[in-house]
């Protein structure tokens, strides 16, 4: 069965530990350090002992907390959302919250996307019957606000939901139409689909977003040509790369050699991470794919973030057995990688 994860499943907590999520076996499973730069535990299950769809949806606010999105089973052919809380890596995670479905009852309509505004307040999306868009947000006070329906139509695949440095979410689909993009007018609003979509060739599953200053958001897409573009809003697409894969890039903006640069990750077409980095915002610069690790079956996903440290640090998970790897960048100039480690294997269920 095909495993799907929306969002940097690599994360930081707010005690500098590293923790990493999955869904295997019909569970969500995590694996956290032991202490920041430390060994880890073998994965656990969270979110209680419900089953659920092997598919995640993952965000995390400033205060360092988790968001976890995913399907379980409600009946024949039907499912309903549900969403837990992580506090902390080496702690339990709430238990499984229903959010229930966003046409009241059905199969599971898409992979949803989740990201936490600045009150670490979480906003769900997904895919609603209608092919349209619909959210579910957290109140101020607690608890959860209805369905909404934020328009938009023949939305293809994956979501992808991203928080500003201002703390306001944004969300961005494709369509036959283009690139479609809902944004906050303030704390607090209903997100807004822009009047038009970007008139671009953005191949469905392959959008990452990430905020690359306090004014904006790039959002990469490989497009018809199997190119990776970068797209900010008010600007037109800039062609960066061509992919080295299929899939998404995983991103993330850190400091290389002093230079504010933006990272990605991708799993090549020969099953290797490739890695590529240029300074922000200057694609005008160019980058160059260079691989690292090794063979990886269809299906692998990356995902990159940084250490306690501020290192670079990037693992990939292997879909036919849930055999997580790490590496990080090394103490030295340039992107030079340690060699990728497994970390402990997954225990049987009992």
């Amino acid at each position: 069965m095909v495993r799907t994860v929306n969002g940097d499943w690599l994360i930081r907590g707010r005690d500098g530990r590293l923790s990493a999520y999955a869904p295997l076996d019909e569970e969500v499973r995590c694996w956290a350090q032991q202490h920041p730069g430390g060994s880890w535990s073998a994965p656990r299950a969270v979110g209680g002992d419900q089953r659920v769809h092997p598919v995640l949806a993952l965000g995390q606010g400033a205060d360092g907390y988790a968001h976890l999105v995913t399907w379980r089973p409600t009946g024949a052919g039907e499912a309903g959302l549900v969403h837990s809380t992580h506090f902390r890596p080496h702690l339990a995670a709430l238990d499984w919250n229903r959010l229930g479905h966003p046409g009241e009852k059905g199969p599971p309509t898409g992979v949803p996307a989740v990201a936490v505004d600045a009150q670490g307040r979480a906003h769900v999306f997904v895919r609603n019957p209608a092919g349209g868009v619909s959210m579910r947000g957290q109140k101020e006070r607690g608890g959860w606000g209805p369905w909404r329906d934020l328009l938009g139509r023949d939305v293809e695949g994956e979501l992808a939901a991203v928080t500003r440095a201002s703390g306001l979410v944004e969300l961005y689909a494709t369509s036959p139409e283009g690139v479609l993009r809902w944004t906050q007018a303030g704390p607090g609003h209903i997100p807004e689909l822009d009047d038009e979509p970007l008139k671009a060739d953005a191949r469905p599953g392959t959008l990452t977003a990430l905020p690359t200053s306090d004014d904006h958001v790039t959002l990469f897409f490989t497009d018809g040509t199997d190119t990776v573009c970068a797209w900010r809003a008010g600007a037109d697409p800039v062609p960066l790369v061509t992919c080295a894969g299929p899939g998404p890039v995983s991103a993330v903006r850190c400091v290389l050699d002093g230079v504010d640069c933006t990272l990605l990750a991708q799993r090549s077409a020969d099953g290797r991470v490739a890695f590529a980095a240029y300074p922000t915002e200057q694609e005008s610069a160019g980058a160059w794919w260079t691989e690292s690790g090794p063979r990886l079956p269809p299906g692998a996903r990356v995902s990159v973030g940084e250490d306690h440290e501020g290192r670079v640090v990037a693992a990939t998970l292997r879909p036919d057995g849930g055999e997580l790897l790490l590496t990080r960048r090394k103490d030295e100039p340039g992107l030079a990688l340690e060699a990728w480690r497994p970390v402990p294997a997954t225990p049987p269920r009992p």
